[in-house]
């Protein structure tokens, strides 16, 4: 068995930064862009009163001044003179300052009488916002990057109109074994529901992969040829179950006779063991264990790192984070432990049973504990990695 960083880097030396593709802006929202976007203007692209007011000279504004007014400026409609002189512009939030201007009096610092206006206060700004003042020609935000919300704002308000994005992963997801059926399906006395798929390709559609949840294979060659061979198109092939060495665990077997080029075997971590990765007529292949516990939290640790890669975001383990525990934990054995765990005002609390079969007790989990092989026993109060769920 090798360890589970040693694992990592050798999932990360199977995959590379897929290519990039051009899409609407609209169609940016959770995307990794893959080049940088350059602003196309200034914002604001003049100098814009921020209140509703006046406009005058700022060398002319001060307590008892007076000016008359002699036009108007709102958002949208720019007026085309000058202020000059002792002449005010009546002027609202967003409208462009005319030139001649370089204050705007707001509206509550001033009386009016018919055209004229008189100062009755100061404020302490010039009630302007600068050209160029949120960003300039030029700027850019920087690639690689996941688009929020924010962002998307953000392009649009730099008249970018399109974007180049990493290509979406594409996933192929190959449950094995006699045992399983679809949900809706009616089980026999010795078969089991597929759940491994469904929750594996959420976690492929919320990294920003396509999801393709293939026929279930059986245990037979003939069967898991097949399936494979509808995987030929994929960035990554997912395998869930099969991979371990008893008899009807042939994936390891039929995927190497296929010519995958296998780069490991087995990790040393609970829940998780039996885990292979290679290569196999150019895509990514991961065959992760069946045991529905296994496949979600290897998952979790391999197959995300994986796909950050190929969207272009780099490669590094899932972040951890220190929270201190709410009660004691024993020793550790040889192998790493990733055990489920709910976080509280209290601290972190493993779960009751870290069995790998049970999905309710993952499904009430937010978080994985991670221990190192021969951790020493830690009390309650002590700080400790988690990996949030």
């Amino acid at each position: 068995m090798i360890s589970v960083s040693e694992a990592l880097d050798h999932v990360f030396s199977l995959c590379g930064p897929l290519d990039g593709e051009t899409i609407p802006l609209r169609a940016g929202l959770g995307r990794v862009l893959a080049s940088d976007a350059v602003a196309t203007r200034n914002q604001p692209p003049f100098s814009a009163s921020i209140m509703d007011g006046y406009a005058v000279r700022d060398d002319e504004s001060h307590i008892g001044a007076q000016f008359t007014v002699i036009g108007e400026a709102a958002a949208g409609h720019a007026y085309a003179g000058t202020v000059n002189s002792g002449q005010a512009l009546r002027i609202f939030t967003g409208a462009p300052v005319p030139t001649g201007a370089t204050r705007v009096i707001i509206q509550e610092n001033v009386t009016r009488d018919g055209d004229v206006i008189t100062q009755t206060d100061v404020s302490s700004t010039t009630n302007i916002r600068d050209i160029g003042a949120d960003f300039k020609v030029g700027d850019s935000v920087k690639a690689p990057r996941r688009l929020s919300s924010r962002d998307l704002a953000l392009l649009a308000s730099m008249n970018i109109a399109e974007i180049t994005v990493t290509r979406k992963p594409i996933v192929a997801l190959i449950a094995t074994g006699d045992e399983l059926v679809m949900p809706g399906e009616t089980p026999n006395d010795a078969q089991i529901i597929a759940s491994n798929t469904f929750g594996l390709a959420a976690m492929v559609e919320t990294a920003g992969g396509i999801a393709r949840m293939l026929p279930i294979a059986r245990d037979n060659e003939a069967s898991l040829r097949h399936v494979l061979s509808l995987a030929k198109e994929a960035d990554l092939i997912v395998t869930i179950g099969g991979a371990s060495v008893g008899d009807h665990d042939i994936v390891g077997k039929v995927a190497m006779d296929m010519g995958l080029e296998r780069a490991f075997y087995k990790v040393a971590m609970r829940p998780g063991k039996p885990l292979m990765a290679g290569k196999i007529d150019g895509s990514m292949m991961l065959g992760l264990p069946g045991n529905p516990v296994s496949s979600l939290v290897t998952a979790q640790l391999f197959m995300l790192p994986a796909l950050y890669k190929m969207l272009g975001l780099g490669e590094a383990p899932l972040a951890t984070l220190r929270h201190p525990l709410a009660e004691d934990l024993p020793a550790n054995g040889p192998r790493a432990h990733y055990m489920r765990a709910i976080t509280s005002e209290r601290g972190v609390i493993p779960m009751h049973s870290q069995d790998s079969a049970l999905l309710r007790i993952l499904s009430d989990s937010d978080a994985l504990i991670v221990r190192a092989p021969f951790a020493p026993a830690m009390s309650a109060g002590d700080l400790v990695d988690i990996i949030s769920l």
